[in-house]
């Protein structure tokens, strides 16, 4: 007698899951959140415990003239500032902590000629599958009017900056400001390479086109926040 075959109607067993690679599983943690960035963002990584950066993209370095390599170990509260004192450190201190997941803020910066910048700043916070903090991300976006706001002097730059426009000689200001000649001359040399101004009066003119000085007052004064 013949017999009919029958598929077996059994339940298959199933197979286990693979498990994730950890080094997978961080990869892709980034690349949501990466992916979570608004445009035009570039990121960095930092350590939770000291928020000194890890690791950049170019782009975020260049923000600071700085190449990838070079930025890692800067402090990011030594890189960006917020115009409250102390908020930027309560920011991350709660995404330690685990009071928040993430933030932003608005903040300035200084580029690689000395400018500051203004942008926008968020910071999330990287978990490790059991819950512990274990990195934190930062995606930074100039904002719209956060071109350069111009090269930031020191005090005493600040200083032959306005004798020159002032019209006074190196003999001058060297008396005036305790230097010698030779050291009022090094600083003047840096401002017209730094300007890109082939003489003094040009130098002037650069200066003023950039808002350097305040207006209608005389003899020339570097307004406060182009000096640090």
């Amino acid at each position: 007698m013949a017999t009919t075959s029958f598929p077996d109607a059994s339940p298959r067993k199933k197979k286990a899951a693979t498990p994730v690679p950890p080094a997978r599983r961080e990869a892709a943690a980034s690349g949501a959140l990466r992916g979570a960035a608004s445009a035009g963002a570039c990121t960095a990584h930092a350590s939770p415990e000291d928020l000194v950066v890890t690791a950049a993209e170019p782009e975020f370095a260049r923000q600071f003239g700085l190449n990838a390599d070079e930025i890692c170990g800067h402090h990011l509260l030594d890189l960006l500032r917020s115009p409250v004192p102390g908020r930027l450190q309560e920011q991350f201190t709660a995404l330690s902590a685990g009071r928040r997941r993430r933030f932003t803020e608005s903040v300035r910066g200084r580029d690689g000629t000395g400018g500051e910048f203004l942008a926008d700043v968020t910071g999330v916070a990287v978990r490790n599958p059991a819950g512990a903090l274990a990195g934190v991300v930062v995606f930074l976006r100039r904002t719209a009017d956060g071109m350069s706001a111009g090269p930031v002097l020191s005090a005493l730059d600040a200083r032959v900056l306005e004798g020159v426009a002032n019209g006074e000689s190196t003999v001058q200001l060297a008396s005036r400001l305790y230097l010698s000649r030779q050291g009022i001359e090094y600083r003047v040399g840096q401002m017209l390479r730094r300007f890109d101004a082939p003489n003094r009066p040009a130098l002037v003119a650069r200066a003023h086109a950039l808002g350097m000085f305040a207006a209608g007052q005389w003899p020339p004064r570097v307004l406060p926040e182009r000096v640090r």
